[in-house]
């Protein structure tokens, strides 16, 4: 029942049960408990409207929203155009506006067909808006779902955005959102050295920040190209914080369906430069894990073509490997098992990484440290010391309570 409904059916329900005391304490109770759950529940940036709105009167105004740009079911473009905002056009990320493209698949430039916006690809030809895409915009708004993970290209696409705002000194709103995995940090830094689209910051794998606090840290550390500042405002949620274990309400990409293969994200995503399948093309993607010549043969899955996995690895041939799908959402933390497990188990294993894994891990170290048999605890305590002085700095930019004192 919504607050809505529940409001509109209170006063039968109290007439009704004023006849019995004891029914009328039970439901005064019920009430107490109801109005401390409505007043938990995350509002996320997009939904304060009074914060931004008038940051955007009189002006022209572009989006870079997908399909998890929602409130109350509701997209934020019909949102704003209902507000009469002067939405000019709309960046897409990886993915695309409507959320379907494949992982990697280049987005093409087109027209809202219901609304009859120009869409401008970052995520194509260009990954940064030319001079004169923001030539007829005043502000850009940042909405969009991140799930905490350093390679996730959204993030990336948020700071090219930054830095074009910084040159052109156009506004730049990022409406804040929780992070599905912002309640620990954990995971090897970037070696600038290893700079790329998968990973543009010196940052941990699960670096446990939200969009609106990593644009803090962007600009704060002076990341931006030339060290330019861009014009930032964040609204931040409410009643979130660090500690909290954050359910997505829309999938952030077409390959991450749920909370489990979001948790295990950060962790699994690493297979992607390797020989091993995540799944993509079946219905359980990051939930499952194999390839053909896997040794042991209880489980199985065969990856075939579908929406968001057209050519997925191994599509048509039976893998063989683990499956995940029992393990609890709210228990999973970065691990380096699965990894090493299946490295151990390669037949292969001067072919077992790609030239994209270093890209993901952030530098050369992980995969040599891997290479020369080291277990998790040895490749661990290695990057402590980095993961130390990153959560110091971190702790500048926080928004919001942490996990940790």
């Amino acid at each position: 029942m919504s607050r809505k409904q529940f409001s509109a059916a209170l006063p039968g329900i109290q007439d009704f049960l004023a006849m019995k005391i004891v029914w009328s304490c039970l439901t005064a109770l019920l009430c107490i408990n109801c109005m401390v759950f409505f007043s938990k529940e995350v509002v996320v940036g997009a939904a304060r409207f009074s914060e931004y709105l008038p940051l955007l009167e009189g002006k022209r105004v572009a989006l870079v929203v997908n399909q998890t740009s929602l409130v109350a079911n509701v997209h934020l473009v019909d949102t704003l155009l209902a507000q009469k905002v002067n939405i000019v056009k709309i960046f897409a990320p990886e993915h695309g506006f409507r959320g379907l493209a494949d992982a990697g698949q280049p987005i093409d430039n087109e027209r809202d067909t219901t609304t009859g916006l120009p869409i401008i690809s970052l995520y194509g030809a260009r990954k940064k808006p030319l001079p004169e895409d923001l030539a007829d915009v005043d502000v850009v708004v940042f909405d969009i779902q991140d799930v905490g993970a350093r390679f996730y290209t959204y993030i990336t696409t948020m700071h090219l955005l930054m830095e074009a705002c910084a040159e052109q000194g156009k506004l730049f709103i990022v409406l804040d959102r929780p992070n599905p995995n912002g309640w620990y940090v954990d995971g090897p830094l970037l070696d600038s050295c290893f700079r790329s689209f998968v990973g543009m910051h010196p940052i941990p794998i699960v670096h446990g920040l939200t969009v609106g606090e990593l644009a803090r840290m962007i600009n704060g550390q002076g990341w931006l190209a030339g060290g330019v500042t861009c014009p930032l405002t964040v609204i931040p949620c409410l009643e979130y914080d660090h500690s909290q274990h954050y359910s997505l309400p829309v999938r952030p990409s077409p390959n991450l369906p749920n909370d489990l293969a979001i948790a295990l994200y950060p962790s699994l995503c690493l297979f992607e430069g390797t020989i091993v399948s995540v799944g993509r093309g079946t219905k359980v993607p990051f939930q499952v894990i194999g390839f053909p010549e896997y040794p042991h043969r209880w489980f199985s899955f065969i990856p075939c073509s579908m929406q968001g996995a057209k050519n997925p690895p191994y599509k048509g041939q039976i893998c063989y490997g683990m499956d995940l799908r029992h393990i609890n959402p709210k228990r999973v933390k970065f691990t380096l098992q699965p990894l090493l497990h299946m490295y151990r188990l390669a037949p292969k294993k001067d072919t077992f990484f790609t030239p994209f894994f270093d890209k993901l891990a952030g530098s050369d170290q992980l995969r040599k440290q891997i290479q020369a048999g080291m277990t998790e605890e040895e490749i661990r305590a290695r990057w402590q010391q980095d993961l130390a002085n990153y959560k110091a700095m971190r702790k500048k930019y926080l928004l919001y309570a942490d996990f940790e004192p």
